[in-house]
């Protein structure tokens, strides 16, 4: 009976924990200027290999994510509420590598990272490798409200979900012949791309690139981040990648700027990227722009990032950046004025 009663006191516990916490964080009523910026990853994306209805199918997938996060911003709602929505809406989407579009891990599995992060408070949650979870965006939001922990992974995480009412979700959902197609192409260039050092383990042809995020600003001032991933294209069993580390793939801040990053995590984890920008902004004075641009196309490019990724920001004042040394990024944004924009290539 004791065993029995110790782990029910515990999530209890918890549970009152993230409720006394959520508590703390007041709702975003106010007059600020409200903004939003996503993105659905970047990489080698041209227009000599879309035709016009998948062109015209990301765009409007863009749209909705960005309609659905300004909704929520436009009655009044929280910034990491926004930051959900958007994101769900693609990791739902077939389009883009996350949720239900994510690619497969060298064992033919997919493997699922996400994180969220609350600028007003720098409270963060996360989860890696977790493969039953149709929104892993949702679940690092459990993980921020119901635990004391930043990050889950694998059965752990799922165990936690399980037992917090998330309904799992069959393999079948994540499987898309465009993806299982990437994987089997990609086995046959395992010895050249897959061994080595980090940087031949996610050099390649463009299959390296993925990731969805979102970053907002509400009526209250507050800022909020997130990011979800299906990583890399048959990447080993178990990696995982930048999108759920807290100050490499995902930050936010209200006294300085939000950021969602996509691209090779092994280089934006060593560069502590989006914080880095945070960090350059709070220490030197720079301003969004500048931070973001340094550090996509100098930090990572020294690093021998180039042509590896890019990353979206925004600050309190409803600045908005979208550097990326790519090709292309699926990436859109409506700015305070009201203003969406949607862009895809590096010549938009």
């Amino acid at each position: 009976m004791r065993q029995l009663l110790l782990p029910c006191l515990l999530l209890a516990l918890l549970a009152c924990a993230g409720t006394a916490r959520a508590d703390r964080v007041a709702d975003a009523g106010g007059n600020h200027p409200i903004a939003i910026v996503i993105h659905g990853g970047a990489g080698t994306i041209r227009r000599s290999d879309m035709t016009p209805a998948q062109e015209a199918a990301y765009r409007q997938a863009l749209a909705q994510a960005l309609q659905a996060g300004y909704g929520m911003l436009k009655t009044g709602g929280r910034a990491i509420d926004a930051v959900q929505a958007a994101i769900v809406v693609m990791e739902d989407s077939p389009l883009f590598n996350a949720g239900r579009g994510a690619v497969f891990t060298r064992g033919g599995h997919n493997e699922l990272d996400a994180a969220i992060m609350d600028g007003a408070t720098l409270e963060a949650g996360a989860v890696g490798a977790v493969q039953h979870i149709r929104n892993p965006i949702k679940l690092a939001y459990a993980v921020m409200t119901q635990t004391p922990h930043v990050m889950l992974v694998g059965e752990g995480a799922e165990e936690f979900a399980w037992a917090h009412g998330f309904t799992f979700t069959p393999e079948s959902w994540f499987y898309t012949e465009r993806r299982w197609q990437e994987h089997i192409d990609g086995l046959g260039h395992l010895s050249e791309h897959m061994a080595g050092t980090p940087e031949r383990l996610v050099s390649g042809r463009g299959w390296a690139y993925g990731t969805v995020g979102a970053v907002a600003l509400d009526r209250a001032g507050h800022i909020a981040a997130g990011t979800s991933t299906g990583g890399l294209t048959n990447k080993l069993d178990g990696r995982v990648g930048d999108s759920p580390i807290i100050g490499a793939g995902t930050y936010a801040d209200d006294a300085t700027c939000g950021a969602s990053g996509t691209g090779t995590g092994e280089y934006y984890m060593r560069l502590d990227l989006t914080k880095s920008i945070s960090d350059l902004m709070a220490l030197k004075g720079w301003t969004l722009q500048h931070a973001a641009d340094y550090m996509i196309h100098s930090r990572l490019v020294a690093l021998g990032g180039e042509e590896t990724g890019g990353v979206i920001a925004l600050d309190a004042k409803g600045d908005i950046a979208t550097p990326f040394n790519t090709s292309g990024m699926y990436r859109g944004w409506i700015d305070p004025h009201g203003h969406m924009t949607v862009k895809i290539y590096g010549d938009e």
